[in-house]
């Protein structure tokens, strides 16, 4: 998970409210599971305060609000989570991208997603649990769409999702290339962290609830 500072989460929008979590999650208030999470509320509330500052900024920054969510709405989808990957895909509709832009990040989703993780050790002594699989590399009609620099980001996500043992300091030359600077490569990395310990929370949140049984108290 994505760690901020308190002054950085205390920058968010103050109109920001809801748990984003339990509504990935699936999970009922008034659960055992919710239940569960109240005796957590720090947990909780850093959760939520931590997508607000990704996804509700007060300022975009060097980063704008539509690349956030279309590769949020990527990543989400790469990952397999579908509750996720409706929530971002939604979120980038409504944020004012263009039907061919939502069209074409959902091309690329599928496109993007399999099995993994890969990569290559480079010790000697790990060499052999090397495991070569796929890059993304976004097709030519769907970067005429996106952009040099957005179609960047999604490749570069999809290496941070699936191949994080080649995720060296020299795979950043193609954001750079691409126009990103070193803060906007900061916070891509961040939000992709972010939304590897959002996923993964709101699957085990989901599970916990199925093996209680739902609500019973």
């Amino acid at each position: 998970m994505t760690i901020r500072t308190d002054e950085q989460l205390d920058q968010r929008p103050t109109t920001a409210v809801g748990d984003v979590l339990r509504a990935l999650s699936g999970v009922p208030v008034g659960s055992r599971v919710e239940r569960l999470r109240d005796a957590r509320p720090v947990a909780r509330e850093d959760a939520q305060a931590t997508y607000d500052y990704l996804f509700h900024p007060v300022d975009d920054g060097e980063v704008a609000l539509v690349e956030r969510l279309a590769v949020a709405t990527f990543v989400a989808g790469v990952h397999g989570h579908e509750a996720a990957s409706a929530h971002y895909g939604q979120a980038l509709a409504d944020a004012g991208a263009g039907p061919e832009l939502v069209a074409a990040v959902g091309a690329e989703t599928v496109a993007g997603r399999t099995e993994g993780p890969y990569g290559t050790y480079r010790e000697e002594g790990l060499a052999h649990e090397s495991v070569p699989g796929p890059e993304h590399r976004v097709a030519p009609q769907h970067r005429a769409i996106l952009g040099e620099r957005l179609a960047a980001a999604l490749e570069h996500a999809h290496l941070l999702v699936l191949h994080p043992r080649d995720s060296r300091p020299e795979r950043l030359e193609r954001l750079v290339a691409a126009g990103w600077s070193a803060t906007g490569i900061v916070t891509l990395s961040q939000l992709v962290a972010f939304l590897a310990f959002q996923l993964r929370a709101a699957t085990g949140l989901a599970v916990l609830h199925a093996t209680l049984n739902g609500d019973r108290a």
